[in-house]
């Protein structure tokens, strides 16, 4: 790999910036400086800039128990976002795998691999995915027997894949739903005549929020935990 590039893959500076920091004398292989952008290096190379050692970032798997009023967007001038939470290295190469509302709380993956997330995320996949919700009105007894259905929301040409529906108390449940619409579980329950007043995400596929994993934390996926997520 050229030695430009390395330093771009480790450091988030653009091709031109890194150029610039060779010819400026900054950057030594194995304890020589280096002045051309074309060098090679390799695995057992050591690259240092400006006196801190380099290595290339692999792809990350994260999980963050999202707090309310926090953002699922690279950036917004009205709100914090998600990524304000994280202290990573170039944390512009991640994103979100899906998003939650402003004010839905619980468990959100972040990662910088694309196909992983796509596999995650996409439709065609059904991934479920468990939310508590509390609602404003008590929940109707045929509530879980209308989202097992499916409901017709408004906009939509096709209902919604069966959901399940289970009651906690009279204004709570756990819902698990097989798709990511917008805003999908506040219109299923504004289409049965209630309102969602909290929302919180507990679980993706057989994926669970810790317990130990207070709101606004995050940590980086085990491999145990990616294989459920596999499944």
């Amino acid at each position: 790999m050229r030695l430009d590039k390395f330093i771009c893959d480790c450091t988030g500076l653009t091709r031109s910036q890194a150029g610039k920091a060779i010819r400026q004398k900054l950057v030594s292989i194995n304890g020589d400086v280096v002045k051309q952008a074309a060098r090679q290096v390799s695995d057992s190379d050591q690259v240092v800039l400006d006196g801190k050692p380099l290595a290339i970032i692999g792809l990350r798997y994260l999980m963050l128990h999202k707090p309310a009023g926090f953002l699922c967007a690279n950036d917004d001038p009205d709100h914090p976002i998600v990524f304000n939470l994280l202290n990573e290295p170039i944390v512009e190469r991640l994103h979100t795998v899906g998003r939650l509302d402003l004010d839905t709380t619980g468990l959100l993956l972040l990662t910088d691999d694309g196909k992983w997330s796509h596999r995650i995320s996409s439709p065609k996949h059904h991934i479920a995915k468990t939310y508590r919700v509390w609602t404003a009105d008590p929940i109707g007894d045929d509530a879980a027997r209308l989202f097992a259905e499916g409901i017709m929301l408004r906009g939509e040409q096709d209902p919604t894949l069966p959901a399940e529906l289970e009651l906690v108390t009279e204004h709570e449940a756990l819902l698990t739903i097989h798709e990511g619409r917008y805003h999908q579980v506040k219109r299923m329950f504004a289409a049965i005549g209630n309102k969602v007043e909290q929302l919180h995400r507990e679980k993706i596929g057989g994926l669970q929020l810790p317990d130990d994993l207070a709101e606004g934390e995050y940590r980086a996926l085990t491999a145990a935990e990616l294989e459920l997520l596999a499944k």
